[in-house]
């Protein structure tokens, strides 16, 4: 059993930057596929990208360039660097935690943080 929480979320003007963080209670690095996902209003949630043992990173093309996902097998913990931030970054962000590899467009995850906002101002 993974427990996952998010912290880090907040409201930026766009153009600014944020960072979230995504501890979980149990040693994942290795044997899991940790990914981050957003959801807006009234639309469906979308990944935003995923990072695996091997450090290895996808990104979704909306924000490639300008996120980032990193992790620290020390601290346990999941980033997700967010620059040039802009009004359609607007949504609750969450991170997830499954094992087996990424891949792209990977959405099953069995592990889920509470989720975090994220609101972008123009």
């Amino acid at each position: 059993q993974v427990q996952l929480v998010e912290s880090g979320g907040g409201s930026v003007q766009a153009g600014g930057s944020l960072r979230l963080s995504c501890a979980a209670s149990a040693y994942t690095y290795n044997n899991y596929c940790m990914g981050w996902f957003r959801q807006a209003p009234g639309k469906e949630r979308e990944g935003v990208g995923s990072i695996d043992g091997a450090d290895y990173t996808r990104y979704a093309d909306s924000v490639k360039a300008r996120f980032s996902i990193s992790q620290d097998n020390a601290k346990n913990t999941l980033y997700l660097q967010m620059n040039s931030l802009k009004p359609e970054d607007t949504a609750m962000y969450y991170c997830a935690a499954d094992s087996g590899g990424c891949y792209s467009g990977r959405t099953d995850f069995g592990y889920w943080a509470q989720g975090t906002q994220v609101t972008v101002s123009s």
